[in-house]
């Protein structure tokens, strides 16, 4: 008698707690915005985007990723500007990632090679001083190669070329920089090493003719004969108008007279 009285008491408890969940999945439901809220934050999104406020088409870009349905072709533009939105606030590893989600993620979409490149571009923009280390400068040289292999013939492929040239400028400069550093302490033979280097990856760099005639001092300094005729000759050939050719070279050195 006593249970049965102790189950009675109970039932009205249990009835009281048992629609606690309906509650919250109403709630769950309620988040989802509807097309006509997304549409508005779309167009919300990109004028903060145009005008420069970043900060604030990030966070309506970032919602929106979250409430396209799936198939929607503004989700790839959406993490796109996103990207952008991070770069523009100085976040570049940030916004590499998310261009690089949409090369990778959407690959035929008409903005993959664009993202592609603005991820070299993010990873660029960190190495801005080559004396610095240069992880991030080869992480943008490989994005920028990776474009021309997968999107060849694209405008984004043709301005990619134009930032591999520049990075090349710089990474010929670092090895200058690092022959000099040897010069200053009479390494000369780790100098050497450096020069050469950088003449056989980067001929075409600015910085090539003025390595060359390091070269032939070094060469000079340590009496290595053989090696500063073979150089001067080269100098004579592909830089005759290289500062101070004419003096580390005279014509008896170069084997032209």
């Amino acid at each position: 008698m006593r249970r049965s009285i102790a189950l009675l008491l109970l039932l009205p408890a249990c009835a009281h707690r048992a629609p606690t969940t309906a509650p919250a999945t109403v709630a769950r439901v309620a988040l989802a915005a509807s097309s006509h809220e997304i549409d508005s934050l779309w167009t919300t999104s990109l004028q903060q985007f145009h005008t420069g406020q970043f900060a604030k088409a990030q966070t309506g870009f970032e919602r929106l990723t979250l409430e396209f349905a799936p198939g929607d072709n503004r989700s790839g533009k959406a993490h796109f500007y996103m990207a952008e939105c991070y770069l523009a606030q100085k976040e570049n590893l940030q916004a590499a990632r998310e261009f690089r989600r949409v090369s990778d993620e959407t690959p035929n979409d008409e903005l993959a090679p664009q993202a592609l490149l603005r991820a070299g571009d993010s990873y660029a923009d960190l190495w801005r001083r080559p004396e610095l280390d240069p992880t991030y400068g080869q992480t943008a040289l490989a994005t920028y190669q990776e474009l021309l292999t997968r999107y060849p013939a694209s405008s984004a492929s043709k301005r990619a070329q134009a930032r591999i040239l520049d990075l090349q400028e710089r990474f010929a400069y670092k090895s200058y920089q690092a022959a000099q550093y040897y010069f200053k302490f009479k390494a000369y033979d780790s100098a050497i090493l450096y020069l050469k280097d950088l003449i056989a990856t980067y001929p075409k760099s600015r910085i090539a003719p003025q390595a060359l005639v390091r070269l032939v001092q070094a060469y000079r300094v340590i009496g290595y004969q053989e090696d500063l005729k073979e150089t001067c000759g080269y100098l004579r050939r592909f830089h005759p108008d290289a500062p101070h050719a004419d003096e580390v070279c005279p014509k008896d050195a170069a084997g032209t007279s």
